[in-house]
């Protein structure tokens, strides 16, 4: 298609369209007018015919006689606007009398297949129509009488068309640009799509479109275009907020053991004190290697599409394998660990993913739970979903934290519990693998009461 603006396309397509219409109607009126016309020559042909043929007599002798003073009287007498054209054959189509209006020119008399027949043809240039009937006799053929009319009248078929062909052209063009005035003030909502699209930017992605008055496509692409950018913002506030923890965490690891090995070679130390350090260091390190593991987790993740290995998963298995894991802390603790199955559960999910998922609730569950503390671990089932639901009646999360816990590196008021140590990594890795899974998790918390999960297995 032409290079044209989109709202010269849609005046374009409209009169495309409306020009089919309109040259269709314009036809049609054509058609109608000329069948009007053409019948209402062929009628007054048809009376005049059937009167000059009252004027006829037939003799005994199959002659047949012409009542002249009847014809003429009648000639001069009436008013025709539109001249009649009459003259009579014998039966050997020789010419006995034609209407003096025919002077010194003649009808043409044709063969007879083209008896009462209407004929178009040409007096001395002028178009006529004409007709010609044998005059019969008891069924025998004994003369002929070929009457024409002037087509005066066609004149206003060749006028009509003559406009429509004039009125055509200007029609079209007149709509063309009373849709393109229509087709501009239509797509007004797009031209603010683009202006406000051309002010966004990485650093301004606070701009949104004007929503139109009426609901209609214009508005939903509107309001489809300001969610995207909603949701483009939140996940650029959340890249940067990332990186910058990112950055953070992992820089403070590596500050710690660039201090540690530059007090140790200020000068010789006692080789327990070397010792000391370097675990310390180690300590560091491993913490530091954990927080990179959990980081590409979480990246790997975020990038994941639906390519999940979707097989018969036994979470009393898994949750039993995760508390061994943690057993020597559970022990260390003195934590009581409670498990309610009193059947087999089976989901249809990815094993490996789910593992993960129970792992870090079982190990925030441990972590957090006081010396002396109890883990309560039920599982059951309704007909829509597994329910697993993990309680400990460990430190808790306030109230206003809870909307927030599941933010990359947040972690409630370290200064409250230092000895904990984290990356505030775990629950972001717990809730993204959620939604690959389309698992629901719900948390409720109190502070210093406790804390209790419930994921919903479909």
């Amino acid at each position: 298609m032409l290079n044209f603006s989109f709202k010269n396309r849609i005046a374009f397509n409209y009169i495309i369209s409306t020009a089919l219409l309109v040259a269709i109607v314009f036809l049609v009126i054509y058609q109608v007018v000329f069948y009007s016309v053409s019948i209402h020559i062929d009628d007054e042909i048809k009376v005049e015919l059937d009167k000059h043929l009252d004027d006829v007599k037939i003799d005994n002798n199959d002659t047949y006689l012409i009542q002249v003073d009847q014809w003429r009287a009648r000639e001069h007498n009436s008013i025709n606007v539109n001249p009649v054209f009459v003259q009579f054959y014998d039966n050997n189509k020789k010419l006995i009398d034609k209407s003096p209006n025919l002077k010194s020119s003649n009808l043409i008399l044709s063969d007879d297949t083209f008896n009462n027949d209407y004929i178009n043809s040409y007096l001395n240039d002028i178009p006529i129509r004409q007709i010609q009937t044998p005059i019969l006799n008891n069924n025998k053929v004994v003369g002929y009488v070929v009457l024409a009319m002037s087509l005066d009248d066609f004149e206003i078929i060749d006028i009509l068309k003559n406009i429509l062909f004039l009125t055509y052209p200007i029609i079209l063009i007149i709509l063309f640009f009373i849709a393109r005035f229509f087709a501009g003030r239509s797509i007004k909502p797009v031209t603010s799509i683009i202006e406000t699209s051309s002010k966004i930017t990485k650093d301004n992605l606070k701009s949104r479109i004007l929503l139109p008055n009426n609901k209609d496509e214009l508005y939903t692409l509107s309001k489809t275009i300001n969610d995207l950018l909603d949701r483009i913002e939140d996940a650029i506030e959340r890249e940067k907020q990332f990186t910058s923890d990112a950055s953070h965490e992992l820089r403070t690891p590596l500050a710690v053991i660039k201090g540690t090995l530059e007090v140790l070679i200020r000068k010789p130390r006692e080789k327990q004190e070397y010792e000391d350090k370097i675990n310390f260091c180690v300590s560091e390190v491993d913490r530091l290697n954990s927080l990179v593991d959990e980081l590409l987790l979480l990246a790997r993740f975020e990038n994941q599409k639906q390519n999940n290995k979707i097989e018969n998963v036994y979470l009393n298995e898994l949750i039993l394998e995760s508390l061994s894991r943690y057993s020597d802390k559970i022990k260390k603790n003195d934590i009581v660990v409670s498990t309610n199955f009193n059947k087999d559960f089976y989901v249809q999910s990815d094993y490996y993913l789910v593992s993960i998922i129970i792992s870090n609730l079982i190990s925030n569950s441990v972590k957090y739970s006081k010396n002396g503390g109890q883990i309560i671990i039920d599982l059951d089932s309704n007909k829509n979903a597994t329910h697993l639901t993990i309680s400990d009646n460990g430190i808790g999360i306030p109230k206003n934290n809870l909307s927030k816990i599941f933010n990359s590196f947040y972690r409630s008021d370290n200064s409250k519990n230092p000895e904990i140590k984290g990356t505030g990594l775990g629950l972001s890795i717990v809730k993204r693998l959620c939604d690959l899974l389309n698992i629901e998790i719900q948390i409720s918390s109190q502070e210093n009461i406790g804390t209790t999960i419930i994921l919903s297995i479909n």
